[in-house]
């Protein structure tokens, strides 16, 4: 059953006064919950004190938060383990260190949203626009669900960087080694990967 605004309001109040330490605040478990097209817009869904605690957000895993919009929300260290985020206003989000694993973010926009540290692990990502994304330490799904990604000239330096930082002897890879490592080099990470 979809979550009406009051009930999303309630569990929101009830995350800020947990986070602040509260009498009456408890940490927002939103799992399973049906959130499709919900305005979660500058939501802050994570934990006040991520650098001395646990690194703990939101549960927000299995939750549907098709079509919601999230822009500017606050998702870092959130589990959104297998959600449904397809279709999805992700604009500027923070999701540093979250957890996306298995989720659905297909035709999602992610433009801006700062991605540091956030496992990606088997996400299907096809269509996501993720232009201006940070996906510095993520975990880059390399699987078929990541196909038809929306990146900008960053991102696809970066992957080409690590691409070029791989230790291979054929011949084939040689080849084609050689011919992106130029625009490779122009990764911010290409001096660490020894480019």
């Amino acid at each position: 059953m979809k979550m009406t605004p009051d009930e999303i309001k309630t569990i929101l109040d009830k995350h800020a006064a947990w986070m602040r330490d509260e009498g009456g605040g408890e940490r927002a478990d939103l799992s399973g919950a049906n959130l499709t097209g919900a305005n979660l817009t500058g939501a802050n869904l994570t934990s006040a004190d991520l650098i001395f605690t646990n690194l703990t957000g939101a549960i927000l895993h299995n939750a549907n938060l098709s079509d919601a919009n999230l822009t500017g929300a606050i998702l870092a260290c959130a589990d959104l383990t297998s959600a449904d985020l397809t279709s999805a206003n992700l604009a500027g989000a923070i999701l540093h260190n979250a957890n996306l694993s298995r989720a659905v973010l297909c035709r999602s926009n992610l433009t801006g949203a700062d991605l540091t540290g956030a496992d990606l692990h088997r996400a299907a990502l096809s269509g996501a626009d993720l232009s201006g994304a940070n996906v510095d330490f993520s975990a880059w799904p390399l699987w078929c669900g990541s196909k038809n990604v929306i990146v900008d000239a960053k991102i696809a330096r970066q992957l080409a960087a690590h691409f070029c930082a791989l230790v291979c002897y054929d011949a084939e890879y040689s080849a084609a080694r050689d011919a992106i490592i130029d625009f490779a080099r122009g990764s911010h990470h290409a001096e660490d990967l020894g480019l």
